[in-house]
């Protein structure tokens, strides 16, 4: 089955039921949206070799984060996920393999500016179409780490 949206940053977009994301709890600070799908990034040249994807909302066609996974710039990133939010997602600690997304912030007008929050990753369950934007409970990672180095 399909659905079609009509988004600001893409236009219109034809997606597959298979293709969404449940967030129960919503997202952070917009908790009265929960469907979201990945939308891949191209780069400026139209190549489909971007790290980067885009978490759009389906209820809200204004809405898209940035977002990568964390290992691709991030390789020793190892967060401890809780049992309670392993379990919301319906996975357990013994064999299911949840996906990471890091959500990106690019300051306006400064793109090599652009960091990632490691404290707060976003869990996917790719079989069940659940995710959760968890917050770590250890300081070991922050709000905004850069993904380029500083000049």
């Amino acid at each position: 089955m399909f659905m079609n949206i009509e988004t600001t940053r893409f236009g219109a977009l034809n997606i597959e039921e298979r293709n969404v994301l449940t967030f129960a709890d919503g997202m952070p600070g917009f908790e009265g949206l929960s469907l979201f799908t990945i939308v891949p990034h191209h780069s400026a040249e139209g190549g489909k070799g971007s790290p980067f994807i885009w978490l759009q909302s389906l209820e809200d066609e204004g809405l898209a984060f940035l977002a990568m996974e964390p290992h691709q710039a991030f390789p020793e990133y190892a967060p401890r996920i809780s049992s309670a939010d392993l379990a919301s997602l319906t996975l357990t600690e013994e064999g299911d393999r949840p996906r990471l997304y890091t959500l990106l912030t690019v300051p306006v007008g400064n793109p090599c500016g652009i960091t990632a929050n490691l404290m707060a990753p976003v869990v996917v369950n790719p079989a069940a179409r659940l995710a959760k934007q968890v917050v770590l409970t250890t300081d070991q990672y922050g709000l905004r780490h850069r993904l380029l180095p500083s000049e």
